[in-house]
């Protein structure tokens, strides 16, 4: 599948989460998950909060697919995602949040295997794009997240989620196998 499908696919998918009888059912809701509604540790990464979240995600994770592309194919895209989305999903349990929607904690997982990749297959940039996602987290850790994205999605940003998709993209990435450049 063309990276350009994929983007598409995925699009559709959360739009079809945003339906408004669909989002309630599919968001991570803490109390939800422990009455055994499980699913909710992967969906709750594809809804999304409003129209322009889904936006603001769709954009970041079209951007963030095509800088890396050269890194995957959309079998191993996939899974990858899916990973990122299980520890994400588990990992809110250690946090103090109990409803979380949205794409931002893989798309930082993803952002940090891309660059780890970029790293190992000696790409240019791929150290400053690293650099520039431990500023980026660093900041978020210590000071909160934007206040213009939280006004714009209708709820705080769930800095932690991002935090564990970074680490966890590290991590994917230094413990799989490169694929060859073309």
């Amino acid at each position: 599948m063309s990276i350009r499908n994929y983007i598409i696919l995925a699009l559709i998918i959360g739009i079809i989460a945003q339906i408004p009888q669909l989002q309630p059912l599919l968001v991570w809701d803490r109390q939800a998950i422990l009455n055994g509604e499980v699913w909710r540790i992967l969906t709750g990464n594809i809804t999304h909060t409003n129209w322009i979240h889904l936006a603001m995600n769709a954009g970041a994770f079209a951007i963030i697919s095509f800088i890396f592309r050269a890194h995957f194919n959309s079998h191993h895209y996939s899974l990858l995602i899916l990973s990122l989305s299980a520890i994400i999903g588990v990992g809110l349990f250690a946090t103090q949040i109990s409803w979380y929607a949205g794409f931002s904690g893989v798309l930082h997982g993803l952002f940090a295997w891309g660059a780890i990749r970029d790293i190992q297959t000696k790409t240019k940039g791929g150290w400053l794009l690293f650099f520039g996602l431990i500023v980026k987290i660093s900041w978020e850790q210590c000071f909160g997240g934007s206040a213009s994205s939280a006004e714009l999605i209708g709820v705080q940003v769930a800095t932690q989620a991002h935090l564990m998709g970074a680490i966890s993209g590290v991590i994917i990435a230094l413990i799989t196998t490169p694929r060859n450049k073309a």
